[in-house]
């Protein structure tokens, strides 16, 4: 029985990416089978055309959009990676599309089309710093609007650069930004719980 199913899972799989073919060609759209999961890679210029096709052929109605993520990889001419993940209850089907960009592109934004890409939109420029064009609406929304940076790109410091807490003298929470001593900036990574207190009467406890 699973293996009719994930058969058919699969030919569902393979129509979509003719017909995706035939409509843009094989060169705009690029379409491989991973992890039993259709994977849409194309480019910018045509997103919008292709998530509506895929939102409106009557074969296909991937009407939920899932999530959109980001992905960061510094060492790529393109750095970025955009990832949709859409979900077509008629089909039972879910495909995932995917388009890479620089660190200065931007990305069109697809909230005409699902909704719910507001949020996702928001969430993806926020952490990563890709701009979204004509969304409604593109401000922070995980982290503080002082905030500096996004966390989620690889070249963000653990750190950070601003810590939040709350000042004594001041009676109030402050903004300030971070400072570690040198001794917390090194780590031995073979053992990871020593801290800069460990010694040599911790290791005999430990052995104990």
């Amino acid at each position: 029985m699973v293996k009719i199913y994930q058969e058919e899972y699969k030919k569902r799989h393979l129509d979509i990416q003719k017909k995706l073919t035939d409509r843009f060609g094989g060169r705009s759209v690029q379409t491989l089978y991973e992890n039993d999961e259709l994977v849409i890679i194309l480019s910018k210029a045509i997103l919008l055309k292709v998530l509506s096709f895929l939102k409106d052929d009557k074969d296909f109605q991937f009407k939920q959009l899932i999530d959109i993520c980001g992905v960061d990889y510094p060492d790529r001419l393109d750095r970025f990676e955009i990832v949709y993940h859409l979900l077509s209850i008629s089909l039972n089907q879910r495909v995932r599309v995917k388009l890479s960009v620089n660190d200065e592109e931007t990305v069109p934004s697809i909230v005409t089309i699902y909704d719910a890409a507001n949020w996702y939109e928001r969430e993806v420029w926020d952490l990563f710093g890709i701009i979204f064009t004509d969304h409604p609406d593109l401000r922070r929304i995980l982290t503080d609007y002082g905030f500096e940076g996004h966390p989620l790109r690889k070249d963000f410091p653990l750190s950070g650069f601003i810590q939040v807490k709350y000042d004594d003298s001041e009676k109030k929470v402050v903004n300030e930004k971070v400072s570690l001593v040198q001794d917390f900036r090194k780590f031995d990574f073979e053992s990871p719980w020593e801290g800069p207190d460990y010694n040599e009467k911790d290791k005999n406890m430990e052995n104990k």
